[in-house]
């Protein structure tokens, strides 16, 4: 991945393991220079105008070539679940500005995981990174084949598994906390598929006063994530 901006590039190079080479023009200076010198990590110095002609201005100062992002096994993160594990799985989302605002809230928020199927749904790549503002780093993604199977395997494991839906028959901040919970989240045209949606434990709804009832996808999972850690630190 060709990484551009100085918090994604920042929050990667920290994260070292997946840094390939960094690239800076001559005027351009961070914190984050020590860290590449100390841990050895390639750079070239590159001339200003020759920078932000190959880079563009979008990258400020500073871009890094990373490995690809590699995902995580289900079964291994499945091996360690307790009544504050709070995973996500993003149904078919094909956004990328809406993954890596999300990726940014799960990590802020304090989730275990998050899963997203292989087929028909954006990845982790640049624009992903980006958004995030290097928090890709720090958040763990499994990808499947089968979200079905998956929620199977959550199920069987203590998860219980709540879908969010605008028609839902259950209020958001009206459910228990004290479990692994598994919030669902559907795309953002046409919300959760239907099997998917039929395997769900509870159907979630945030109530709506305004005249536009309709939120992204980042938005009510930052809602309803906030209020679960909220509510569980007051157990």
């Amino acid at each position: 991945m060709l990484l551009k901006g100085k918090n994604v590039s920042r929050e990667t190079i920290k994260n070292k393991k997946d840094v390939i080479k960094v690239v800076i023009k001559e005027s351009f200076k961070d914190p984050v220079l020590s860290i590449i010198e100390r841990e050895k990590i390639e750079c070239k110095r590159m001339k200003d105008n020759d920078f932000n002609k190959m880079y563009g201005n979008e990258a400020q100062g500073i871009v890094v070539y990373a490995k690809d992002y590699e995902y995580y096994d289900l079964d291994e993160l499945l091996t360690s679940v307790n009544n504050n594990s709070l995973c996500v799985i993003l149904d078919n989302l094909e956004d990328p500005q809406n993954l890596g605002n999300i990726i940014r809230t799960f990590d802020a928020l304090g989730g275990s995981f998050i899963i997203i199927p292989k087929n028909h749904s954006i990845s982790v790549n640049e624009t992903v990174a980006k958004v995030s503002a290097g928090s890709y780093n720090y958040v763990k993604i499994a990808q499947v084949t089968n979200l079905n199977n998956a929620i199977k395997k959550l199920k069987d494991n203590g998860y219980w598994v709540m879908g969010t839906d605008m028609k839902g028959d259950t209020n958001y901040d009206e459910v228990r906390v004290d479990m692994p919970i598994c919030l669902i989240i559907g795309s953002e045209g046409f919300g959760m598929s239907k099997l998917v949606k039929d395997n769900c434990d509870f159907l979630l709804k945030i109530p709506m006063v305004g005249k536009i009832n309709c939120l992204n996808a980042s938005i009510s999972l930052a809602i309803c994530m906030s209020d679960i850690q909220s509510r569980r630190r007051k157990l």
